[in-house]
């Protein structure tokens, strides 16, 4: 193994172990809204996994009306996404 790949598996480690640390104390909410995701991933590429229908929106009975989203499918979701390394619309 090299030293690249096992400083990515420790910082994949150490976040996934910040974010159930922080979803079990009760500081990470499992679910975000709409808006919180557009802040989070940006809008354009929440609006693309919900169409390629990767996540879908849920209703949650004990909220409002509004639709939520997994965060943990979602920071998933995110970080299966490879779109960054694509070329850009000029170099295609």
């Amino acid at each position: 193994m090299k030293l690249k790949d096992l400083v990515i598996l420790l910082k994949n480690a150490t976040e996934q172990g910040a974010s159930n640390a922080l979803m079990q104390s009760g500081h990470l909410q499992t679910q975000v809204s709409k808006a919180e995701a557009y802040r989070l991933f940006g809008r354009g590429n929440v609006d693309r996994w919900i169409s390629e229908k990767l996540i879908c929106p849920t209703h949650c009975p004990e909220r409002s009306s509004r639709k939520y989203l997994d965060r943990t499918k979602l920071e998933a979701i995110a970080a299966s996404s490879n779109r960054i390394t694509y070329l850009p619309v000029a170099e295609r």
